[in-house]
């Protein structure tokens, strides 16, 4: 998949928006979104049917929100966790 033609209302199933996160650098497999999708957590989705359809625009949102912000050290971090 090229996830530079993906349009932000490309819709997707589990496994492709697992492999465009995870191209787009963020590292996800499409067991832990399902895990996500039946306990919360994850990024929002459709049914069609039974099947789950994620917009790319949405997936890719969520993954961003998950970043902390910037550091220039793991002190930092601790920091911001304190």
């Amino acid at each position: 998949m090229n996830i530079a033609e993906l349009q932000e209302d490309s819709l997707l199933d589990r496994r492709q928006v697992a492999e465009a996160l995870t191209a787009s650098g963020y590292p996800i497999s499409h067991n832990t979104l399902a895990t996500k999708a039946s306990r919360g957590g994850g990024p929002v989705y459709e049914l069609w049917g039974r099947k789950p359809l994620y917009r790319w625009a949405a997936a890719l949102a969520w993954a961003q929100s998950r970043l902390s912000p910037p550091a220039h050290s793991s002190a930092e971090h601790a920091e911001r966790a304190a």
